[in-house]
């Protein structure tokens, strides 16, 4: 059976390579779990140009979007506070071209961690750029614990595509971030928070398959038995995608 095509972006390090020339990178971990979810991972790139995008966007039956660096709060009308991480210009546009492309034929979209938070920036939405700064009663949402560890419990609305993906509604994530969803874009649900009240996952009303969640469940535990919450979702995402490639 052909695997069917799903766009992976990545990120570009302006002096990154051997020779102080950009590179741009990915986890691996995201192309094996793609691939053991019956996927076949296409890179999209900051080094691509808008009609490069548009074409590999056009070739495929997905969009993953990764996580990373933080999103530049110019594009959702903030100025940065001295908490803010390295930002990424050149991705933020990438990405953005990738989710028009997306959005435009109505593929299956899966945002994770920093993808999460630039679908609401692309649908509209805010984010909170430093959550111990904005956020003073939250619990750490940066975990010290090794990768992919869990490192606390979220509850997930049971009338979501979410729910119905994980199996349930209450679950342990890993958790890696320090920015959050703060203002909730038009045309997107919250259906998942941490028990501090932090957003941990949305997903649009008005689009075939595009969810977003805070986590990452392409980490180590996303390898586990057919019954991990995280295996169930790539599956979804996986089942959404194969479903659009069969049928357009």
């Amino acid at each position: 059976m052909v695997r069917p095509l799903v766009a992976l972006t990545t990120t570009i390090d302006a002096k990154g390579g051997d020779y102080g020339q950009p590179r741009v990178a990915a986890y691996a971990n995201y192309l094996l779990t793609l691939q053991l979810a019956g996927l076949t991972p296409v890179l999209v790139t900051p080094a691509h140009d808008t009609k490069a995008i548009s074409q590999l966007i056009d070739g495929c039956a997905g969009l993953v979007l990764s996580g990373g660096d933080d999103i530049d709060p110019s594009r959702y009308g903030r100025d940065p506070i001295p908490e803010l991480g390295p930002v990424n210009p050149p991705r933020d546009v990438a990405e953005c071209r990738a989710i028009a492309a997306a959005v435009g034929r109505d593929l299956p979209i899966l945002g994770i961690c920093r993808g999460h938070q630039m679908l609401n920036v692309y649908f509209g939405g805010s984010l909170c750029q430093d959550i111990a700064t904005e956020f003073r009663d939250a619990v750490s949402h940066d975990q010290m614990t090794p990768w992919g560890a869990h490192h606390h419990e979220v509850t997930v609305h049971p009338d979501s595509r979410l729910a119905k993906a994980l199996g349930g509604n209450r679950f342990e994530i890993n958790s890696y971030h320090h920015q959050a969803i703060l203002d909730v874009a038009d045309g997107l649900d919250v259906t998942a928070r941490a028990d501090d009240g932090l957003i941990e996952a949305v997903e649009s009303r008005h689009h075939r398959w595009i969810v977003g969640v805070q986590w990452h469940p392409e980490r180590h535990e996303a390898r586990a038995d057919d019954g991990d919450p995280n295996v169930r979702l790539l599956r979804a995402f996986a089942a959404a995608v194969t479903a659009y490639a069969r049928e357009g």
